[in-house]
């Protein structure tokens, strides 16, 4: 039992707060317990700073009428050392003759002017809930989409970085996640992959856009492939220089599907709709395989290949090109075969076959010159070679 006390009103009325809860409820899905919560909590923070208190205070709203009650909490002790926190037994007993010491005494406060505190507190409270609240369904939201392409309309593009309005809130497109064969200007209208989605400094989602990933390519394949999106046919890598050439890897387990021949599509309709989205961007097809050596091979079209020596340990392969494939393969600046390489997840080692008989043939000689020394000049040279390191 409680020291009774006259309830304080709010500044406004107390229906219409409760009516107010229950709309926000209702329309934003902020749970009316969760609100009356955060006022009450603010409304200790409020009554404390106000009456300069240094007492232990509980405040609760009433749920159905909206009225405030504050309560000073304290210890029930036989003797008091802190007023402001601490009531002797016989006091407390006058409260609730059930207390006993060590038990804690609620009474019941009434400050002045605290109905027009408690007011302005609650409507502050109300609303700094609705932004967060607002703020959390929007992140929840785009959070959800992330890995998805999305549709937006550029606001700034100032060479380092592009700013997209996506309706609902802006991306923000650094200069890494730009294709740099692109320019982009205000008012076009691009899509893009939702590469992050992360809370910013005061709760808002700050969102991250690319269309230099390698994933914006997958995505692509999944929106123009209907077997991709299907599951019956499977990405099972992308490798990708931006602006230049892509590889993806596709695979159907299914053997009366050709997975190139789908993905490139009749009079290769399908691939150029994803090309032209890239803006001339080459993209290689290829067929992936669980043998290393057929899916290396494959990687590295369109330069033929004679021959790869795996060395699983390792997770290397040397591979051997006719002597007029050998820049083919390897490509402009190595773009083939490291695009090859990341494809695949192996180290590749490319050898013409002239380059790769005149390794044989030194191996082979330093093998016989070994083998004709004497063991004496053997140990000899080994020490020689120790101490050059030393």
């Amino acid at each position: 039992m409680k020291k009774k006390a006259k309830a304080i009103a709010p500044a406004i009325d107390n229906t219409e707060l409760i009516s107010a809860l229950q709309d926000l409820e209702k329309e934003k899905g902020i749970k009316k317990e969760y609100m009356l919560e955060s006022i009450e909590t603010a409304l200790v923070t409020a009554y404390k700073r106000n009456f300069d208190s240094e007492e232990n205070v509980k405040v609760t709203m009433d749920e159905a009428t909206g009225e405030v009650h504050i309560y000073s909490v304290k210890d029930v002790v036989e003797q008091v050392e802190n007023p402001n926190l601490e009531i002797l037994l016989q006091d407390a007993q006058k409260i609730d003759k059930k207390l006993e010491v060590g038990d804690k005494a609620e009474i019941e406060l009434a400050p002045k002017n605290f109905g027009r505190i408690a007011a302005q507190t609650a409507k502050q409270v109300i609303v700094q809930k609705i932004r967060e609240e607002s703020r959390n369904i929007l992140f929840e939201e785009f959070n959800e989409r992330k890995g998805e392409i999305v549709t937006g309309i550029v606001q700034k593009a100032d060479g380092n970085i592009v700013v997209l309005d996506l309706g609902k809130l802006e991306a923000v497109m650094p200069a890494k996640e730009q294709i740099p064969t692109e320019k982009y200007h205000v008012n076009d209208k691009i899509r893009a992959y939702l590469l992050q989605v992360e809370k910013g400094l005061k709760g808002s989602p700050q969102v991250t856009a690319s269309r230099a990933c390698a994933d914006f390519v997958r995505k692509l394949f999944e929106l123009e492939i209907p077997e991709i999106y299907e599951g019956v046919i499977e990405i099972k890598s992308v490798a990708r220089d931006a602006g230049s050439r892509s590889k993806v890897a596709v695979y159907s387990p299914n053997e009366n599907i050709d997975p190139v021949g789908s993905c490139v599509g009749q009079k290769g309709i399908r691939i150029q709709n994803i090309i032209n989205e890239l803006h001339g961007e080459k993209i290689d097809v290829i067929e992936w395989n669980e043998d290393p050596s057929i899916f290396i091979s494959a990687a590295l079209l369109p330069a033929q290949v004679m021959a790869v020596d795996i060395h699983e340990e390792d997770k290397f392969a040397q591979v051997i090109v006719p002597d007029d494939q050998l820049s083919l393969a390897i490509g402009k600046a190595g773009q083939n075969a490291r695009l090859s390489a990341k494809l695949t997840g192996w180290r590749i080692d490319i050898k013409s076959e002239t380059q790769f008989r005149e390794m044989i043939a030194k191996e082979a000689e330093n093998e016989e010159n070994i083998e004709e020394q004497p063991v004496e000049q053997i140990e000899e040279n080994i020490e020689n070679s120790k101490e050059v390191e030393e």
